[in-house]
């Protein structure tokens, strides 16, 4: 298990391991907390001092000195506050920041089957809820659940002074009430952790839906979404109310208690009073630290209830980042490297794999794919073509065998190596909301604005300078505000900048009209020159040129050669030739 996947279900220990990275700067946090709260409640003192000495039951000559008793701590109480507060400006935004990053670190390591199975929106809207909660959750703990504890023991030593049977009954009665308080909130995890789960499907189905306007639009959905929406933000209020609802029963019953001993304390000081034993000051000191316990515990119980309800949310949110990498690096990896400089060898050594829950693929399958060879993968859908491409860039583990580039085990090599040697043109082309000089310079970061432009030169990309804004053009979602065409030249000028010696394409002029289809295809073969090339097409024309025929039916190779060997024999190749001569015919 990875380091960071073993806090799924340790929230708190979570925390802390960013509150450790961060020890010094916490620690003084803690320390400022400390000495205000100190401060607040003896300058309760200081009144009891300073109504002594008013009153004549202290030297009048020490009434400048209650004051400046007094005064100071008032100061001292506001200024540690305020220091507490400057600090945890920087160390508790540190946290967050410290959070996501690794959040985000973790996430990008799970394999592509995982992003499959859930909605980006959900999972975005995970982290910025860790990271809310992990926020709300220290600043509730310095602020709101702290300082209370600490001046109900403060207090309690102060009132230890006048009267040790009161201090007792005090300190018996706010044990009772804050352990009561912590059960109590204990019992309500399972409807905090309810709104959590409903809040966060709110978020996955509202990016879900504008993420697929086009085709809400199309089908002319959008009342129908809105009912959708509507039912799944009615589930999410309705859990939500139930939280509120019983956090507010918690405060209730304690308000009650809470009117209920301040009456008693108060009539208990009144009566030390009428005995002589408390003087005026004490009566005041007796009251005002006694509201202070009270007060603090009603604090605490709300406190209480709001982390309740972060640490659910935070919980929740860990429990689906923090899952395990179904696909991790062999602990003894080592970077890939390749004898032949531009055309490295790859084999499929007796592949068995099967997707998790799914039908077997690939059974004893083993093919060897030439260096500085085009090999063309063909065959009907599910046959395993694409399944081929992405185990050969190791998105999923293999259940048996092997798969070797340049006979190193690509299970026991670097992931990062293994995405260097590969340049992957899809058929659904995936671009970032960024510009076109970003997109294409994602093949390689550290390359020129020159570099970018040959490369866009090279795949075609004539169009980019009739753009409004040329090369600094946003693309859009997903590159919405480009053709097909424009897409798969971007990729292709990208694949080309990334200059890596194994080239896969997957269907990449499938959908394209034959004027573009043209164009890609003379972008690709200067992108194919002097690489080892792996090729899924539908359109056998797309496969011009290449060396070696595979093809694959249900995980299996059928007929595997040159094309114009495997044309002259009868088979399932020129079956299928022949099948899509028939249809361009007809479609003429």
């Amino acid at each position: 298990m990875d380091r960071l996947s073993s806090y799924a279900k340790r929230p708190i220990a979570f925390l802390l391991r960013y509150v450790r990275r961060r020890s010094l700067s916490h620690a003084a946090i803690l320390a400022a907390v400390i000495g205000a709260v100190a401060c607040s409640v003896s300058s309760q003192y200081g009144v009891k001092f300073l109504v002594d000495v008013l009153s004549g039951t202290a030297p009048e000559g020490s009434i400048w000195l209650a004051f400046a008793l007094l005064v100071s701590l008032i100061a001292a109480d506001n200024l540690l506050w305020r220091l507490a507060g400057w600090i945890t400006s920087h160390a508790f935004v540190g946290v967050t920041g410290d959070l996501r990053s690794e959040l985000f670190r973790h996430l990008t390591g799970h394999a592509p089957n995982y992003f499959s199975q859930r909605l980006a929106g959900t999972l975005t809207g995970r982290i910025t809820a860790t990271s809310n909660a992990a926020f709300a959750v220290e600043n509730l703990f310095i602020w709101n659940v702290l300082p209370p504890c600490l001046a109900t023991l403060c207090a309690i030593a102060f009132l230890a002074v006048v009267s040790v049977p009161m201090a007792a009954a005090l300190t018996g009665t706010a044990a009772i009430v804050m352990l009561m308080l912590f059960k109590l909130a204990a019992r309500g995890a399972p409807l905090h952790h309810g709104f959590a789960n409903r809040a966060a499907k709110v978020e996955g189905e509202l990016a879900d839906v504008i993420g697929n306007m086009p085709l809400v639009r199309t089908f002319g959905a959008i009342h129908r979404e809105h009912s959708r929406f509507d039912r799944t933000v009615g589930r999410e209020m309705t859990a939500r109310r139930r939280s509120i609802q019983y956090l507010e029963r918690v405060r209730l019953l304690h308000a009650a208690l809470t009117i209920v001993l301040t009456v008693a304390v108060l009539a208990w000081a009144i009566t030390l009073w009428q005995r002589g034993q408390a003087s005026a000051g004490d009566v005041v000191l007796v009251c005002t630290l006694g509201f202070t316990i009270l007060h603090a515990t009603r604090d605490l119980a709300v406190a209480l209830v709001d982390v309740t309800q972060h640490m659910a949310r935070l919980a929740e949110a860990i429990g689906t980042l923090l899952q395990e990498h179904e696909m991790r690096e062999h602990p003894m990896a080592v970077p890939l490297a390749w004898r032949h400089e531009r055309m490295p060898h790859a084999a499929f050594d007796s592949v068995a794999f099967s997707y998790p829950g799914g039908r077997r693929v690939f059974e004893d399958f083993t093919l060897d794919i030439a260096a500085g060879r085009r090999t063309g993968l063909v065959g009907p859908s599910g046959g395993g073509k694409s399944t081929a491409l992405a185990l050969l860039q190791r998105f999923h583990d293999l259940d048996r065998g092997r798969i070797l580039i340049d006979g190193q085990d690509i299970a026991h090599i670097t992931q990062e190596s293994l995405r260097r040697a590969i340049s992957f043109v899809p058929q659904d082309i995936s671009l970032l909301h960024r510009s076109i000089l970003e997109n294409i310079r994602y093949g390689r970061p550290e390359a020129s604005d020159r570099e970018v432009k040959a490369a866009a030169e090279a795949a075609r990309c004539d169009f980019i300078e009739a753009l409004p804004s040329g090369y600094s053009t946003i693309v859009g979602d997903r590159g919405t505000r480009l053709s097909g065409g424009q897409r798969q030249r971007i990729a292709i000028a990208r694949a080309l900048l990334k200059d890596s010696p194994i080239v896969l394409l997957d269907e990449a002029t499938s959908s394209l009209d034959v004027e573009a289809e043209e164009m890609i295809r003379q972008a690709l073969d200067r992108l194919m020159q002097g690489r080892t090339v792996i090729a899924i097409a539908h359109r056998l024309s797309t496969l011009r040129g290449f060396d070696r025929i595979v093809f694959l039916d249900r995980g299996r190779v059928l007929q595997d050669g040159p094309p114009d060997e495997l044309m002259r024999r009868r088979g399932p190749y020129r079956a299928m030739v022949e099948s899509e001569v028939a249809r361009l015919r007809q479609a003429a």
